[in-house]
């Protein structure tokens, strides 16, 4: 029984990676009593982002949910301060679990559009440059998750397009009119993949590229925007002399990522792939039932009460998704419970998992893991506080969660300016810092946003091999030219 156990336990991921797990586990409580709370936390800390990192052999949720069990167990945060954490990101989880489930019925609608523009654009830095505006754009006004949430659906489409056909045979006619069957090589789907790779990651560094730039483009925008007292306009022109600048470069690098193919980018459609997507979308244009393109039309406009809801913020994200969800599927006749259920499959998981995260978060905020770093900040010259509140809030973004770090930032200066020791120009500059340091730097790694760690553990990452180390290292250029970027023009 105990052999049974431990192999149960170890399961597909590496032994080591688990056992790593088991015995940090067994050494807290000693450990607790030896080096104190505040370092035994930032321990956890660093154990969790190796469960993110290694999200590709093991998923997070159990090797990090036993992390949170033992980081409540040794009273490094407490339930109550778990469940504050949930409640105040209720509205991200309602967003995950029905605007991620809405998108799933998008799918057919999604994969006729994008699939038409990947074969139309040959050029591969233009059709990079596209999937970066579009991102940045959409972001800007709805919500980098959702924009996300379409890529994956998307890319995972396309993926399923291939596979169909790779662990069959590619039909070529030569020259004499005679079939050569060759079935497609690894080769081919390792830049299959490549290409895929090279699109979801400017996509989703488009996302953060957008969502800098308006107070609804990310969940922390709209908090800062609340305590500075801003409008829609005003925090836009307030944050323009950095995000301006900082989107243009966003997008250069874009290109010359794809002209110089370094880091993993580059990759190009090979011409099997783009004939098998080609055919197949002939073919699927050629058999598509009224019914289809009746629901083809239902999901265009469901598509566009999306943008307009979002726009307009008719209510919670998360409830404009479960109306549409509701909508779609009425009007397509999808009315069985188990044709519903799977489109919940994929955000689940991750909504689970980010609950983990937030005991992480509390334990952070309990044992105050960050207070020396916000108070060597406001301790700095008055004129060099903007760029170190920018460098600080961007570190730990990166480490933790830029949500979480927003609001312990600003509420920090906040205070500060409430009791009189900053002036209202110091304080709005501060704001700036604090937005745009959770914002750019924070694409350094997949724990900085949410949207990142939503794309490392979907469906997606595995079928392309988009580990946590590669979006790190892909992610590197946009890291170092947005940090410089925004450090220069704070």
């Amino acid at each position: 029984m105990i052999q049974i156990a431990y192999r149960e336990f170890l399961g597909n991921s590496p032994g080591w990676f688990k056992m790593s797990i088991l015995v940090f586990l067994v050494l807290c409580f000693p450990l607790k009593l030896v080096v104190g709370t505040t370092v035994l936390g930032w321990m956890f800390l660093g154990m969790f982002i190796l469960t993110l990192a290694m999200a590709l052999k093991c998923y997070p949720l159990q090797s990090g949910g036993l992390l949170g069990i033992g980081i409540l167990a040794l009273g490094l945060t407490s339930p109550e301060t778990v469940w504050h954490e949930i409640q105040a990101n209720l509205g991200v989880l309602a967003l995950l679990i029905f605007m991620v489930s809405f998108i799933y019925f998008m799918k057919p609608l999604l994969t006729f559009v994008f699939a038409k523009i990947i074969m139309n654009v040959r050029s591969k830095w233009m059709l990079s440059l596209m999937f970066s505006v579009m991102a940045a754009f959409l972001s800007a006004f709805l919500d980098a998750l959702t924009v996300t949430a379409v890529l994956i659906a998307v890319f995972v489409a396309l993926y399923g397009v291939y596979e169909k056909i790779h662990s069959a045979t590619n039909t070529d006619i030569d020259h004499d009119g005679v079939e050569d069957r060759e079935e497609l090589s690894g080769d081919v789907l390792e830049d299959f993949r490549a290409f895929i790779r090279g699109l979801v990651m400017h996509g989703a560094i488009g996302t953060a590229l957008g969502g800098v730039t308006t107070m609804v483009g990310e969940p922390q925008n709209l908090l800062i925007a609340d305590k500075m007292d801003w409008t829609f306009i005003e925090f836009a022109i307030a944050m323009s002399h950095v995000t301006i600048p900082a989107v243009i470069a966003g997008f250069i690098t874009c290109v010359v990522l794809e002209l110089t193919g370094v880091l993993g980018y580059g990759g190009k459609l090979d011409p099997k792939v783009r004939g098998i997507i080609k055919d197949y979308i002939q073919e699927q244009d050629e058999k598509r039932k009224p019914r289809e393109v009746y629901a083809l039309i239902v999901q265009g406009a469901c598509g566009i009460l999306l943008v307009i809801g979002l726009a307009l913020h008719i209510m919670e994200v998360g409830l404009i998704g479960l109306c549409l969800l509701v909508a779609v599927t009425a009007l397509t006749g999808i009315n069985e419970e188990h044709q519903i259920g799977r489109a919940f499959e994929e955000s689940l998981p991750f909504v689970s998992l980010l609950c983990i995260f937030f005991v992480v978060v509390g334990m952070i905020h309990d044992l105050h893991l960050f207070s020396p770093v916000i108070q060597w900040v406001l301790a700095l010259p008055i004129e060099d506080q903007p760029r170190a509140f920018f460098l600080a809030n961007g570190l730990l973004s990166a480490i933790s969660d830029n949500v979480f770090v927003a609001t312990v930032y600003i509420n920090e200066v906040k205070a500060a300016y409430d009791a009189g020791d900053i002036s209202r120009a110091h304080f709005d500059s501060l704001a700036v810092s604090i937005n745009t340091g959770t914002n750019l730097p924070s694409v350094a790694t997949p724990n900085g946003q949410a949207a990142f760690l939503f794309l490392l553990t979907s469906a997606l990452a595995p079928l392309i091999k988009l580990g946590y180390i590669r979006m790190v290292i892909m992610a590197l250029p946009y890291t170092i030219v947005l940090t410089i970027v925004g450090f220069l023009f704070q």
